[in-house]
């Protein structure tokens, strides 16, 4: 598993490959296809033996979602809820294997484990085998419809980016094989994670939310939003770290700057249409900042605002959990002049609804 694409199944792989070409490491693409034929018998039985045991939608209980835009506090959260016991989400083994969860990847789960990151590419969050993982990089593997396609394959990043964000240019039969795939994800993890409601986060959906909602009719939402200028200046850091490690093509022509200026107004935005459509009760926002200096109290009404049950017996995981990352560093970065110009220029929306001010 040195690349997340080795647990890609064969069609997902030639219409990547078809849109934007082969890796420039023939070595790397021969073994991430490799791996998808090695693997095509194992995964078509998998399916062939799910059918008729996953359940519908309607016999799950509704999964509750964490949006926020990248580097906005979602993993923090994610991290947080988890610790309770009580919901499913998205282990490793599910973002590297979706197709074969249930065969090969029990067998290879002890190899699988050994080989994680001691903490994630982007930050020094740790990753265990129980971290909670959002579930992109499984969707990746299962449809080309994904952003991260524009990170392993940067020569049609643009192209990608907006597909696997938005959904430009598909086609409705693209857009319907992407549900067909992400509901079918969705039944396998409840099933995986001992029928327990699911707990997603992807910061993807948070332009999807009106999808999201139509797919799970009665799901629920929480919202984290953080300072714009710490989003910007970490996103940063977060595509030239992603594309250091990930990318299978050049990626020198990608303009970072200007595609964390473009989709953070387009996905903000986007959210605020598709909340409309919630019920109060249903979708609940916090910031940041709240979360970080009042943890459990933010918890607390989270829980209260979305009629979650079950808060006083996780509280003492909740507890147990921050305690453990008392001590955790988080990354720091500079603000030059420019950067805080690009944000009051192109975010100013964001910064005056939030009310937030240029750290210091």
């Amino acid at each position: 598993m040195a690349h997340p694409l080795n647990g890609a199944n064969i069609k997902t792989l030639s219409q990547i490959v078809g849109r934007s070409g082969l890796p420039q490491n023939p070595l790397q693409g021969a073994m991430i296809g490799a791996s998808a034929i090695a693997r095509w018998p194992f995964s078509q039985i998998e399916r062939l033996w799910l059918q008729g045991k996953l359940p519908a939608i309607d016999d799950m209980p509704p999964p509750v979602f964490i949006l926020g835009h990248w580097r906005s506090g979602t993993t923090h959260l994610y991290n947080i809820m988890t610790k309770s016991g009580a919901w499913g989400y998205v282990p490793p083994v599910a973002t590297g294997l979706p197709w074969d969860l249930f065969g090969i990847a029990r067998v290879f789960n002890p190899l699988l484990e050994k080989a994680l990151p001691k903490h994630r590419y982007i930050d020094k969050i740790p990753v265990t085998p129980d971290s909670p993982q959002e579930d992109e990089i499984a969707l990746a593997n299962m449809s080309p419809l994904s952003f991260y396609h524009g990170i392993y394959f940067p020569k049609e990043f643009s192209d990608y980016l907006g597909r696997g964000l938005f959904f430009d240019g598909c086609t409705q039969k693209e857009v319907e094989a992407w549900e067909e795939q992400f509901v079918y994800l969705m039944r396998k993890l409840y099933v995986h994670q001992d029928k327990k409601q699911l707990l997603i986060k992807n910061p993807v959906y948070t332009g999807r939310l009106a999808t999201l909602k139509r797919l799970f009719p009665k799901a629920k939402f929480v919202h984290i939003h953080r300072n714009p200028y710490d989003v910007f200046r970490s996103m940063q850091n977060f595509y030239k770290k992603l594309f250091k490690q990930l990318a299978l093509q050049g990626y020198d022509h990608v303009d970072i700057d200007e595609v964390i200026l473009t989709v953070y107004p387009r996905m903000m935005r986007q959210l605020e249409e598709d909340a409309k459509l919630v019920d109060p009760d249903h979708y609940f926002e916090i910031g940041y900042d709240a979360l970080d200096s009042r943890p459990i109290e933010t918890l607390e009404t989270i829980y209260s605002k979305l009629s979650l049950s079950g808060f006083d017996e996780a509280k003492p995981h909740f507890e147990n959990y921050l305690s453990s990352v008392e001590s955790f560093e988080k990354n720091k970065f500079k603000y030059s002049a420019v950067s805080a110009r690009k944000v009051e220029t192109r975010w100013d929306y964001f910064l005056k609804k939030w009310d937030y001010q240029k750290p210091q």
